[in-house]
């Protein structure tokens, strides 16, 4: 009878856990499994860049014309003797198919007023001292306080109608910039997609970038930049590779701070975009800006 009872009473106190488990107060009480976490996704790898094969012999030679007889390294006075000798080249032949005197005096000016005008180009990118380059075609070719230079020549003759630029690091030429004008072509013909036909159809395959086409050619790389929307031109920048690493570190080096935004305008203005503004607590915080503003001038 004792074990009867105790076989009774097991019975009795299981069937009420059983009955405790399947409540909802039960169920509540008793802590839920921690969720899994998601994998995070991974973030889909940087598409591979396209190889391209360095040009071919011939279009290495194609670059390479592009130079005009000028080599990097050279100094100002020695881009001016070549530059010299190439207009008297020129100039001697005009003044052998004339008799006239006139006209050879004239022809003799001309040819002296060239080498002038290319010698008077010469400027020197200071620290401090703006130039009339600093908003143009060659805008984003030069850095100030660097040691870099510059002279410039138009080459209008036989029909062509360019620019070229001479860039000089530490009194060395190391990079030369021709903007070749294309303003014979018809407004829908000015984009991304002529200019890269053009380009690639007269030197090779390059590596194609948004607004720009490389080639690497040894001792020698070229850029060309579409500028047929600002400039109607299309920009081709020679370098020396080498000194091209020098310039872009000590530009780096030099490059002015950024300049911190002042306590007035951070009151008005969520530079951090942490929150959004309150307008009643910052109602008055134009009216503070113009006062501050003002004050500033008065002094």
């Amino acid at each position: 009878m004792p074990r009867f009872r105790s076989l009774y009473l097991a019975a009795l106190l299981g069937s009420l856990t059983l009955g405790l488990a399947a409540s909802p107060s039960f169920a509540q009480a008793k802590k839920a499994p921690a969720a899994k976490k998601a994998p995070k996704a991974k973030a889909p790898p940087p598409p591979k860049k396209k190889v391209v094969p360095p040009p071919s012999a011939e279009n290495k030679k194609k670059l390479a014309e592009r130079m005009g007889g000028f080599k990097f390294g050279m100094s100002k006075d020695e881009v001016i003797a070549v530059f010299s000798k190439q207009i008297a080249e020129r100039y001697d032949e005009r003044l052998k198919s004339t008799t006239d005197i006139t006209a050879q005096d004239r022809l003799r000016k001309e040819r002296k007023a060239e080498t002038t005008r290319l010698n008077a180009s010469y400027i020197s990118f200071e620290t401090g001292k703006p130039s009339p380059w600093d908003v143009s075609i060659v805008e984003d070719e030069l850095a100030h306080g660097t040691n870099e230079a510059m002279m410039e020549r138009w080459e209008n003759q036989n029909g062509k109608n360019e620019r070229r630029f001479f860039f000089f690091y530490d009194g060395k030429l190391w990079k030369m910039y021709i903007s070749l004008d294309v303003s014979i072509l018809p407004e829908d013909k000015k984009n991304f997609e002529t200019f890269q036909a053009v380009m690639q159809g007269q030197f090779g395959p390059g590596e194609v970038e948004p607004g720009v086409i490389t080639w690497h050619a040894g001792d020698l790389d070229v850029r060309a930049v579409d500028k047929l929307k600002s400039y109607d031109a299309i920009g081709l920048a020679l370098e020396d590779p080498k000194v091209k690493k020098d310039v872009l570190a000590l530009r780096l080096e030099k490059a002015p701070p950024k300049k911190e935004t002042s306590s007035v305008i951070k009151a008005v203005i969520d530079t951090e975009g942490n929150d959004k503004p309150d307008v009643k607590s910052n109602s008055n915080a134009v009216d503070d800006v113009i006062k501050a503003q003002g004050g500033s001038k008065k002094k």
